[in-house]
C-alpha cells in the first residue's frame, strides 16, 4: 500500500523535494515491518531497500561458527540495503528488523534506477552512507577497547534516537546478541542501570526513564556518531 511520502518519519524521503518525493510515491510500498523481518541474508540478492519509519533494523556480521555481533543500527535516519548504491547486489553481513513497526521500501532495481538518476535522492543516499560508515569503523573500535558498562547505554541510545517514545521492546538476551556480549554481563550491566533509575526492564521490554544518566555512563563512542548524524540535519 502506498503512502504520503511527505508525510513518512524517515529522514530521507522527508526531505527530498516535492517533485522528487511525487516521483517516488508509486515505487513505495508501506509495510509492517514484523519483528525479525529479514532484509537480506550474507551473498544472497538484496531485493529491497528499506527506509524504516518507526522501526529498527540491525546490520549484523557473524563467524563460520555462528557467533555474531551488530555492525550497524539503522532507524528512521536511513535506509538498510545501500549496499545497491554502491553497484554491490548482495552483502557478506545479514539484516533483519530488531524492532517491529511501519517502513517503507523500494525493489532493488527501482533503488539503482533513481540513484543513478544522480540527482538529489543519490546524494542523500551518499550523505547517509557516509554517517553509516562512521558508525560501522566506531561500533568496531568500541566492541574492541570498551566494557559492556559503557557499550550498553550507547547501544541504547542509538536506538531511542531512532524510534519514537521511550520504551524499546528488546530482550537482554537479543541485545547480548547484538552486543556481542555474554547474557550474563549484559544482565549485570542493565540490573546496575535499574538501581540506579536509568532504565526499567519488564519481561523483554525497556523504558529509557532518564536520557541525560545514560549519556553520563556511555563511552564517548555514542558522541561521535551521533554528532555526524546530527550535522546531517543541522
Amino acid at each position: 500500500m502506498n503512502d504520503d511520502v511527505s508525510h513518512t518519519g524517515n529522514h530521507i524521503l522527508f526531505n527530498l523535494p516535492s517533485d522528487v518525493q511525487k516521483r517516488l510515491k508509486p515505487l513505495l510500498e508501506r509495510i509492517d515491518a514484523p519483528l525479525g523481518l529479514t532484509i537480506y541474508e550474507p551473498y544472497e540478492k538484496i531485493g529491497h531497500a528499506y527506509f524504516p519509519i518507526n522501526s529498527l533494523a540491525s546490520i549484523v556480521a557473524s563467524t563460520q561458527t555462528g557467533e555474531m555481533a551488530e555492525v550497524g543500527v539503522v532507524g528512521r535516519e536511513g535506509a538498510v540495503g545501500v549496499d545497491l548504491a554502491m553497484g554491490a547486489d548482495s552483502s557478506p553481513h545479514q539484516s533483519m528488523f530488531q524492532i517491529a513497526g511501519p517502513t517503507f521500501r523500494m525493489s532493488g532495481e527501482e533503488f539503482r534506477k533513481e540513484f543513478r538518476r544522480g540527482e538529489v535522492f543519490h546524494d542523500r543516499i551518499l550523505d547517509f552512507v557516509q554517517r553509516l560508515y562512521t558508525q560501522v569503523s566506531q561500533t568496531t573500535l568500541c566492541n574492541r577497547l570498551h566494557h559492556v558498562e559503557e557499550r550498553l547505554p550507547r547501544w541504547l541510545l542509538m536506538c531511542h534516537d531512532r524510534i519514537e517514545g521511550n520504551l524499546l521492546p528488546l530482550t537482554q538476551e537479543f541485545i547480548a546478541l547484538m552486543l556481542g556480549a555474554s547474557r550474563v554481563s549484559v544482565t549485570l550491566a542493565a540490573k546496575d542501570l535499574q538501581k540506579i533509575g536509568y532504565i526499567q526492564y519488564v519481561r523483554g521490554k525497556i523504558t529509557i526513564n532518564d536520557r541525560e544518566g545514560l549519556e553520563d555512563l556511555a563511552c564517548e563512542c555514542y558522541k561521535i556518531v551521533k554528532r555526524e548524524y546530527d550535522r546531517a540535519y543541522a
